[in-house]
């Protein structure tokens, strides 16, 4: 029954699996930030709990129903002589949805108050959760089958999963409080998710991207990104001591 801890194959294979399913996560945590941001600031830990609480479920749920997923990749019908599965509907659905939420929410972002003058009004909390609910499914089933091509027990997939969630969980409030503190964080993590739905599209069209470039490019981005926000910090530091030394003096 315990034959499975003195297994290194399952270790190694979970401990993969945990940092694989963190960095899939890291568009889901951008998301819900970005969401979860337009509320009010007192319902926002809330909502990136609920919303982290609903991956996991989804997450889950998938797993136990492995012969679905499986089915998923039937075809169902053919666009042009392109077949189109159930998981390809799924991706480019999810991936039009991202589309169009990501270039909505620059146009947002770009103005300050809306066109009547008077500044934007927040989100309700319950439309923010099923947005989040919405795009969990899709980052949800490209989880899922990243780990059932890794890992063939199902046990270490589920405590994967919720490892991975967990660390998640801990991770989004301080990546929402620098998203929201840096808009040009911000905007850049709306770059992100905008090029995340065309690679969503891509795979729903078979047009495989390789994700290690897409995430290569995000960090070099959020990289060149910190070096400017420092270099920012430290011509305002050296502003305030010149405006401090011409007052004094």
């Amino acid at each position: 029954m315990w034959d499975w801890v003195s297994n290194p194959e399952i270790w190694i294979g979970f401990f993969t699996l945990v940092a694989l399913e963190i960095v899939l996560g890291i568009d889901n945590i951008i998301f819900i930030s970005i969401l979860a941001g337009k509320l009010p600031e007192h319902q926002r830990d809330r909502a990136r709990v609920l919303g982290l609480a609903a991956a996991l479920i989804s997450r889950l749920l998938l797993l136990l129903a492995l012969s679905w997923v499986v089915k998923l990749t039937e075809p169902l019908f053919a666009v042009f002589g392109h077949e189109i599965s159930g998981r390809d509907l799924i991706l480019i659905l999810g991936g039009l949805f991202l589309l169009a939420k990501s270039v909505t929410e620059i146009g947002h972002n770009m103005e300050l108050k809306g066109d009547d003058g008077k500044p934007r009004k927040v989100a309700s909390f319950a439309s923010v959760i099923v947005q989040i609910m919405i795009l969990d499914i899709v980052f949800s089933l490209d989880s899922v089958i990243t780990a059932v091509g890794m890992v063939n027990e199902l046990g270490v997939m589920v405590a994967a999963v919720i490892v991975s969630v967990l660390v998640m969980l801990f991770a989004s409030g301080p990546i929402s409080r620098f998203v929201d503190k840096h808009p040009s964080i911000k905007m850049l993590a709306l770059s992100f998710l905008v090029l995340i739905g065309v690679v969503l599209l891509a795979e729903g069209f078979d047009q495989h991207i390789s994700k290690g470039y897409i995430y290569f490019a995000m960090a070099f981005s959020v990289i060149v990104e910190l070096l400017n926000i420092r270099m920012r910090s430290r011509h305002a530091k050296q502003s305030d001591q010149e405006k401090a030394q011409d007052s004094s003096s």
